[in-house]
């Protein structure tokens, strides 16, 4: 693999088109496939062997293996499904890579994925370049309508890609984080611009409003049904909070005074020791930050950034107003009302994750992919720095526990209309 002269670049890689009309059906599924295929590989390429091997905590998981079950997912799903005759590239490589799908067969326990040191990460690029390969015979040996039925499968399993695409950047920062002599994932790294603009706040007057993913296009099952919610009157910041901000939130004592945190969230405080946002390092007096680009001095101007819901709700309180909605959020962006929605940070909102009325999973064992995790978690809503180019969209739900800081996740603050 050869290292990009800058992994900020690969950030920005969209994923093509699956319709494209500028070859035949195969030939625009295998552009579309490879194109995020590589993608993967371009964020893997500045780490060494080392760096993809450490689990740093259980939350999050090693590079190689993020490598290896996005390419299970392909062999399992569709080679193994529909590929008459294909064999596994290897039989333990299905125990080693599942991740929670129980209907798929038993797996390696998630907490332990760190211990793997075989197979490394030389067999699991050999592993990736058999299925590649596979996968893209097998495009241009199925007929058209076996192609336009599998259309939904590889998006799935494209966009289910470019997720951990983005966790292998989240983890290997948090990995690098743990490091007493702070490694660089990408030397060249930058935070990106923010847009952000006077200090200035929407008003949404009371209304219903369609929220939820309308039309066929791509999409995951917990976006749907598009249905109609009761959404204000409220109004949302356009901007997200800054560092200045959360540094004059620890400043009047934030993480020390408990009527401003929730239960829950105060004990986090004190078990984890919380006393600024994750990745914060005071040194000499200076809080530093650690980054894509190694430990940077912390930018007042930049939004905030690895803060957990409990955090995020915190500062909300301290501040006088609270968090927005998934549909307020949803409802102001689709109209254009907010500064940065997109590609800085995930922001928090305080709607739990749940199902709309009248969700179903699918069926089968990619079934088990949202819906089985719809209960004590939060929803965030927008997409980060580290996700993929055209991965994001205004409909889509995010969600984590919420003492999770890991992330790039951040946070915009709503108030009750006057």
């Amino acid at each position: 693999m050869t290292k990009p002269a800058s992994a900020a670049a690969t950030l920005a890689t969209p994923c093509p088109s699956l319709f494209s009309d500028s070859g035949s059906p195969a030939q625009n599924l295998a552009e579309a496939f490879l194109a995020v295929r590589n993608e993967t590989e371009r964020r893997a390429a500045p780490l060494t062997s080392e760096d993809q091997l450490i689990q740093s905590m259980p939350d999050a998981s090693p590079a190689k293996w993020h490598r290896a079950h996005t390419t299970w997912f392909f062999e399992q799903f569709l080679l193994g499904e529909h590929c008459h005759g294909y064999a596994p590239f290897h039989p333990d490589y299905a125990y080693l890579f599942n991740s929670y799908y129980v209907s798929a067969g038993p797996r390696h326990a998630r907490h332990q994925r760190g211990h793997l040191t075989r197979p490394g990460a030389d067999e699991i690029t050999a592993y990736r370049r058999h299925v590649d390969a596979a996968v893209a015979k097998f495009f241009h040996e199925a007929g058209e309508e076996v192609l336009a039925k599998l259309v939904p499968l590889v998006e799935v399993g494209l966009n289910h890609e470019q997720q951990h695409q983005e966790l292998m950047l989240t983890d290997i920062l948090h990995a690098f984080a743990q490091n007493p002599i702070p490694p660089a994932y990408d030397p060249a790294w930058q935070f990106p611009a923010s847009t952000r603009g006077a200090d200035e706040w929407i008003n949404l007057n009371e209304g219903i409003h369609t929220v939820g993913h309308a039309d066929d296009s791509f999409h995951f099952d917990n976006e749907k049904p598009a249905h109609r919610a009761l959404v204000g009157p409220v109004k949302l910041n356009r901007n997200l909070v800054t560092n200045a901000e959360w540094l004059a939130f620890m400043k009047d004592g934030g993480y020390s005074t408990p009527t401003l945190w929730l239960m829950d969230g105060f004990a986090a405080v004190g078990n984890e020791e919380w006393r600024a946002p994750g990745h914060w390092r005071e040194i000499d007096g200076e809080w530093l930050v650690m980054t894509l680009g190694g430990l940077r001095p912390v930018d007042p101007a930049a939004p905030v950034c690895h803060v957990s819901y409990y955090e995020a709700d915190a500062f909300a309180r301290w501040t006088g107003k609270h968090l927005p909605t998934e549909m307020e959020w949803e409802v102001a962006a689709r109209a254009g009302h907010l500064n940065d929605a997109f590609g800085i940070v995930w922001q928090w909102t305080r709607s739990a994750y749940s199902p709309y009325p009248g969700y179903r999973a699918i069926e089968g064992a990619l079934g088990e992919y949202n819906g089985k995790f719809m209960v004590n978690q939060l929803v965030l809503r927008g997409s980060s720095l580290a996700t993929p180019g055209g991965h994001s969209r205004t409909t889509y739900r995010n969600f984590f526990y919420p003492h999770h800081r890991w992330q790039f996740t951040g946070l915009r603050l709503a108030d009750y209309a006057n």
